[in-house]
This record gives structure tokens, sequence and C-alpha cells, in this order.
């Protein structure tokens, strides 16, 4: 199996890279955010890869960073949710916005991917509520290019700290999660970590 591939890249197309590795080139699915953080074509580049094997193909999957190849692996164990939807939703949403989505129930913001109907929304919803809590502090770092500056895939800073200190506190995951989202927008996204906290026990208070 491929975990990762590191040569030049060949080509780009709408969906795809192919990356040139000591003279063979690997065709690579990729999501429209990693394909925007490739260098130019001839430049050296490094991607995560998820290999699928099926009877009639093998297809390669490729991602700028842990974080991102982690959230195709989990919206994929979702039924409706191929690998095609999985790179369409990770074009479509930030991994903070998928999130927020799961943590809000907020069907609406996964709408906005290719082939991602009200159903198929409503059951990543649903099946990943505690799944995605695992992800939801992590802050991978990317691996396109070399140097690269880490890239949170989801919480960050305050509103990390404000949700772990939530979960402390004896309060689930998701309801942390959900509340310091909330408490976050509320805050114009610049609150410190005892607003944070503040608004976050208000929203718990009412759910």
């Amino acid at each position: 199996m491929i975990a990762k591939l590191k040569g030049l890249v060949d080509s780009v197309g709408e969906d795809w890279v192919v990356i040139d590795v000591n003279g063979v080139g690997y065709l690579v699915f990729s999501s429209a955010k990693t394909l925007s953080k490739l260098p130019r074509t001839g430049e050296a580049t490094s991607l995560l890869i998820e290999t699928h094997v099926r009877e009639d193909h093998i297809h390669l999957y490729g991602f700028a960073d842990a974080g991102e190849r982690d959230w195709f692996k989990l919206l994929t164990t979702v039924q409706g949710v191929g690998a095609k939807v999985g790179l369409a939703i990770l074009s479509a949403l930030s991994a903070e916005e998928i999130i927020h989505a799961i943590a809000a129930q907020d069907k609406k913001a996964l709408t906005r991917a290719n082939g991602v109907g009200p159903k198929v929304a409503t059951r990543i919803l649903t099946e990943l509520k505690d799944k995605a809590d695992g992800l939801a502090l992590s802050t991978p770092g990317t691996t396109v290019s070399e140097g690269a500056a880490p890239a949170a895939a989801g919480f960050g800073g305050a509103p990390a700290e404000a949700a772990s200190a939530l979960v402390n506190l004896g309060y689930g995951r998701s309801d942390a999660l959900a509340a310091v989202s909330k408490a976050n927008k509320k805050l114009g996204g610049s609150g410190d970590l005892q607003s944070l906290i503040r608004e976050a026990l208000a929203e718990l208070s009412v759910l």
C-alpha cells in the first residue's frame, strides 16, 4: 500500500495531479484545497496517500496534511459518502467548517459540497457527531512543501483550550464543541479564553 509520494509535479487537472517519482507518473486524486497548495509544474512536492484497492482499479488519493487525510477516511465511513463525495466535501469546506457543521448539526453547510444532498448530510451529522471529537482539537502539519507552517485541522488556540476546559468540567466533547462554536461565533471569532468559556457555559445552560 502506498502511504506517501514525494516527487515532481508533472501535471494538474480539476481533481487530480500526476506526481513524477523517479520517472514513474502516479495519478493522484485530491481536493481543490490540496491542489491549490501544490507548487508549480516541475517542482518538488510531497503528499500523504490513501490507497483504495478495488477489483477493477487501484486509486490513489492525496492530501496536503494528515488532518485532511483523516477527515477523508472518517467521511468515507458514512453510508453514501464515497471517495469522490469525500473529496468534494473537503474541497467545499475547511476542516474547521466541517467540525462546526457537525457540532451545530448544520445540514445546510454540508450541502454546499457537490453530491451532498439533505439525506447524505443528515447521515454525516448523525454518524460523525461522536466520531469527529478525536479530530476536532488536532493540529497536524502540512507536508505539501518543505518548511511549510503547521495548519490547524480543527479548533486551535483559545477555542481549543475552552473546549478542553469544558470537557474537564464533565461536559461531553460534542456538547462542548457545539457550545464553543456558538460562543466563538457570538464573539466574532476574537474572544479570549475566559470570554469563550463564559459564553459557552451560557450556551450549555440552555441545552
